[in-house]
């Protein structure tokens, strides 16, 4: 079977809203990463691999991502960073090949969705880990605690959406429509569209994550000590629980669950 060309695979693999999709769709996949994996999926579309195994590899590097943070200075951070480059493609990957093939699934959005949960919370533990110091003789065990515990809100607050839909499905309800996302209450609804504004609660998602854990590796080489990695860990714990409870209420006061 010959190859497909990029034109031919661009109005099946990236169908209308694909890049639009509110809240579907990473800016880094807007930005460049569709086109990136656009150059890929012609190598892969003919091949025996399936979307799910493309979706398990994902899952594999992203973990190692958080892995790699256990290397001490900038060397992991740097492959903390590429890993988690690497897992956003296969991410894009995936669901592309499938869509080529007509073999998307529930199973493989639901294989998806815990990757990203496993993931991103691989990330986060990584990081306070390496904050916690293990290998330099005396550990500081509360850095774990805080990037463990950033962990659990960038579960928590990916949950939160996904539940809508649970919550929903199990009342007989169809799925939610973007608008139902706006509170009811101006003054909420005001909050809300500042806090998107800031775009804060992004720091605890994979791709922004992992480039301000490289960002701070280089300020700690400059520095030569753990002042701008344990900084960061504190940082991200606070937005972590912020953003979980803030998204908790957005939801409660939207129309999500009427």
């Amino acid at each position: 079977m010959p190859r497909p060309s990029v034109a031919e695979l661009r109005p099946v693999v990236h169908p209308e809203g694909v890049k639009d999709r509110r809240s579907g769709e990473h800016w880094a996949g807007r930005l460049y990463m569709r086109e990136i994996s656009l150059r890929i999926d012609p190598y892969l579309v003919n091949t025996r691999i399936t979307p799910n195994q493309l979706t398990y590899l994902m899952v594999v590097v992203g973990v190692l991502g958080g892995a790699a943070l256990l290397i001490p200075g900038l060397t992991g951070a740097i492959l903390a960073a590429v890993l988690f480059q690497v897992y956003l493609l296969l991410d894009c990957v995936d669901g592309e090949v499938a869509r080529w093939r007509k073999q998307t699934s529930i199973t493989g959005v639901y294989l998806d969705r815990i990757g990203h949960y496993l993931c991103e919370a691989a990330l986060l533990v990584g990081f306070g880990v390496r904050g916690a110091d293990v290998f330099g003789g005396s550990p500081n065990w509360l850095w774990a605690f805080l990037g463990t515990l950033a962990a659990l809100g960038a579960i928590l607050i990916k949950a939160e959406t996904d539940l809508v839909d649970v919550a929903r499905a199990r009342s007989g309800q169809p799925a939610v429509k973007d608008e139902a996302s706006v509170p009811r209450s101006s003054g909420l609804a005001l909050a809300r569209r500042a806090a998107a504004a800031l775009k804060f609660h992004r720091l605890v998602g994979g791709i922004e994550a992992s480039l301000l854990i490289l960002f701070v590796a280089i300020l700690d080489m400059i520095k030569g000590d753990l002042f701008f990695t344990r900084l960061g860990i504190a940082v991200l714990a606070g937005i972590a629980i912020v953003q979980t409870l803030l998204h908790l209420v957005s939801i409660l006061a939207s129309s999500r669950l009427k």
